[in-house]
């Protein structure tokens, strides 16, 4: 049987059924021609000739152009009901879609911030939502987001440092993490010349026996609900949206793996136990990673007719 005959039965099926809602009879009928039109690229044009490499190809062929996980769990949903239709009245026909894997949802990542939007939040400037940059608050709102990015920090660990935690020799920070497990991160220059400006004016506001690297205008440790509070406001005086501290540190990660390729530092500087979570909490942009892929893997020559179709998809 030919697979555009096989689709178009199985769409009047659903339709005559009566039981299964207009939107998703389009969705798979849209969805199943997209597959025979491939196929047909192949030259496959018989439902007999398909087999479980033609569908993880197509599904493949999807994923590259850009189809999201959850519009191709859909295609694997329509695929799955077609075949279930066809053995009905031909239980010999082979079925490619048992015993594939339908495509795994994708895990939302945390939002992050261009080079651009980094280097701009940086930028100390006055307006109605933040404080004067040479203020106490100003000069120690500076700080908080020096270090989030420089040292890649979660708030929880911005909120506990201490005095003593800073190592200007070394130019590190001493950190306590998830399970009380401590790390030593560098921090840059920029976040350096944030804490001594922040220092000559943190005496006039905290005790000298407060320990608390981070303090309110009473001089009480700062809390993390109002780092992220000072944080939303500083994002959205400077960039014009509100931020999130998890954005600074998840941004902080992506660019330092955008310029090393080293996964392993970055989950060092993370402090993430396991190199798979790091893998999660970071991204490479597509095309870096295919040129690091062509450089580097062995297997990846390609000849120059492959090369140009590949760029003309881009």
């Amino acid at each position: 049987m030919l697979i555009e005959t096989a689709i178009a039965q199985f769409i009047e099926t659903l339709r005559q059924g009566g039981r299964v809602s207009p939107a998703t009879i389009s969705a798979y009928s849209r969805d199943l021609h997209a597959w025979a039109r491939f196929a047909l690229q192949r030259g496959q044009t018989e439902i007999a000739q398909m087999d479980r490499g033609s569908l993880r190809a197509y599904l493949l062929a999807e994923r590259s152009r850009g189809v999201s996980v959850r519009s191709l769990r859909r295609h694997f949903a329509a695929l799955r009901a077609l075949y279930r239709h066809l053995q009905q009245d031909a239980p010999e026909l082979r079925n490619p879609v048992s015993g594939l894997a339908m495509p795994r949802a994708e895990q939302r990542l945390p939002d992050w911030l261009t080079v651009d939007q980094a280097r701009l939040l940086m930028q100390p400037a006055i307006s109605d939502t933040e404080a004067a940059p040479q203020d106490f608050t100003g000069l120690r709102d500076q700080l908080i987001l020096e270090l989030l990015y420089s040292s890649a920090l979660r708030v929880s660990e911005l909120a506990g440092l201490n005095l003593g935690d800073l190592d200007p020799h070394a130019g590190t920070v001493r950190v306590l993490g998830k399970g009380r497990k401590e790390r030593i991160v560098p921090v840059g220059q920029p976040a350096w010349a944030a804490l001594r400006a922040y220092l000559a004016a943190r005496p006039a506001v905290a005790a000298s026996d407060e320990p608390a690297l981070f303090v309110n205008r009473r001089g009480q440790r700062l809390t993390v609900r109002s780092i992220q509070v000072r944080v939303k406001k500083l994002g959205d005086a400077r960039l014009g949206q509100p931020l999130h501290p998890h954005t600074l540190r998840h941004s902080a990660a992506s660019h330092l793996l955008q310029s090393s390729g080293d996964l392993r530092a970055v989950q060092e500087y993370l402090g993430h136990a396991g190199i798979g979570t790091t893998a999660i909490y970071t991204h490479m942009d597509y095309q870096q990673l295919a040129q690091v892929y062509d450089q580097a893997h062995p297997r990846s020559r390609r000849g120059d007719q492959d090369m140009k179709h590949f760029e003309g998809k881009a």
